[in-house]
């Protein structure tokens, strides 16, 4: 099992900028694939980045360029740098964690970006 927790969201004005944080346990976290996901409000969970274990990094098309994704095996943690930040980037955001078959699933933090 593998326990996996984000953090660092919170509210921001439109324009501005958050990172997020997502820990997770283990001793072979560089051999897992790591992603990031958001859930807007009323909509499905939606793919934002990833980054693979020999740091390629993916993003959607829509975020390319304000979104930076990163990984610091060290400390087990996975981030998602958000730039420019726009009210419908306002979602929930879920860390992902794909070891080998196995997925687990943080439990969100809440980013809001409003004046």
């Amino acid at each position: 099992q593998v326990q996996v927790v984000e953090s660092g969201g919170g509210l921001v004005q439109p324009g501005g900028s958050l990172r997020l944080s997502c820990t997770a346990s283990g001793s072979i976290f560089s051999t897992y694939h790591l992603g990031w996901y958001r859930q807007l409000p009323e909509k499905q969970r939606e793919w934002v980045a990833a980054i693979s274990t020999s740091g390629s990094t993916f993003y959607a098309d829509s975020l390319k360029g304000r979104f930076t994704v990163a990984r610091d095996n060290a400390k087990n943690t996975v981030y998602l740098q958000m730039n420019s930040l726009k009210p419908e980037d306002t979602a929930v955001y879920y860390c992902r964690i794909r070891r080998g078959e196995d997925i687990y699933w943080g439990q969100g933090t809440q980013v809001s970006v409003s004046s």
